[in-house]
């Protein structure tokens, strides 16, 4: 399914790109600035755009960071792939009737997909914890959903993934990003992803607002002691409350609904608790660490290190289009299909 997306909804980071200096700052010998109210300022558009992969490919074992040949293979093998897709369009423009490489459009291209290139110091995952870089085991009977940009995979409601869906008999035959509940990289967690890897941090004295460019959500944290929601109150994003360790900004999330599928294909969010650390590294850069309970899913918790580059620019409104138009089209197109069928056609 091609995305209908407005240039509003385009990634900070290919509009207007990461702020890089001409020197990388000592991250040891960085002073984090403060706020009016003496609090760690982590003010501003995040970008965590990655090209490592979250779960460790299992050839690393307990191997953490590439090794500087690993890294110029890596990069190798990606001006490899660069050179041979420009070979391919160059193609393509001499002979406009050449045939595709292949007869499935796919779901997005290559204008949308957001890279953030290989450094000097690379993990070989984004988890860290377990040691092995991988979820952990499922418990077993947590329950399971496949969804992707290929034909409808038959299932039951409530669709608990993303991206693809059941049927079409109606909008809660499709994947959550399809209804612009919930995009695919927006979390809580965030998880590096194609595109729209950006987010906002804004403080206040009394709270901290994180707000999402995907699907354009934005999730109020009270700082200090405040009560929490009772927990038959649950929500999509869950209940945050926020305090500071040191320098970090630490969110603990809970109360979430049990109708979202955030990791893969399995299990559900209800009984997931969520810590979230933000630490501010340096001027254009802040780790963000975040810990997932969720003992009906999996045996063991995990921990993931995903670092932010600071964007020059605003969010913008991210326009989701497949809940106006697309939703419109696919259902109307099943209709059209259904009718054709039962008169022979």
């Amino acid at each position: 399914m091609k995305k209908q997306l407005t240039l509003a909804a385009l990634s900070l980071g290919l509009v207007l790109g990461l702020v890089q200096s001409g020197q990388a700052q000592q991250i040891s010998e960085y002073t984090v600035p403060r706020t009016q109210w003496g609090q760690p300022d982590l003010q501003g558009v995040w970008n965590f755009s990655s090209d490592i992969p979250m779960q460790r490919p299992e050839r690393f074992g307990t191997q953490e960071f590439l090794t500087s040949a690993e890294i110029e293979a890596m990069r190798a093998e990606q001006e490899a792939d660069r050179l041979a897709a420009e070979q391919a369009a160059a193609a393509r423009v001499v002979d406009p009737d050449a045939p595709p490489v292949t007869d499935d459009p796919g779901g997005y291209n290559d204008f949308w997909v957001e890279s953030a290139g290989i450094g000097d110091t690379v993990r070989t995952s984004h988890i860290v914890y377990p040691e092995n870089g991988r979820y952990p085991a499922r418990v077993e009977g947590a329950p399971v959903q496949f969804g992707g940009l290929g034909p409808d995979v038959p299932g039951e409601r409530p669709v608990r993934y993303v991206v693809g869906g059941i049927g079409k008999n109606g909008p809660e035959d499709r994947g959550l990003s399809e209804r612009c509940i919930v995009g695919f990289n927006s979390g809580p967690p965030f998880r590096p992803s194609l595109y729209n890897n950006n987010m906002q941090l804004v403080q206040s004295r009394d709270a901290v607002v994180i707000m999402t460019e995907m699907i354009h959500d934005a999730r109020i944290v009270p700082l200090g002691d405040k009560p929490r929601l009772h927990e038959d109150i649950r929500l999509w994003s869950g209940d945050s409350r926020g305090y500071w360790d040191g320098d970090t900004l630490v969110v603990e999330t809970r109360n979430f609904n049990d109708l979202r599928q955030p990791f893969g294909s399995i299990g559900t969010t209800g009984d997931m608790v969520l810590t979230e650390r933000f630490t501010r590294q340096a001027y254009d850069r802040v780790d963000y660490e975040f810990t997932v309970e969720a003992p009906n899913t999996y045996t063991d918790k995990f921990t993931a290190i995903v670092p932010m580059t600071k964007v020059a620019g605003q969010i913008y409104e991210y326009a989701c289009h497949e809940g106006n138009y697309g939703m419109v089209n696919i259902l109307r197109g099943a209709r059209v299909e259904e009718r054709r069928a039962s008169e022979g056609q």
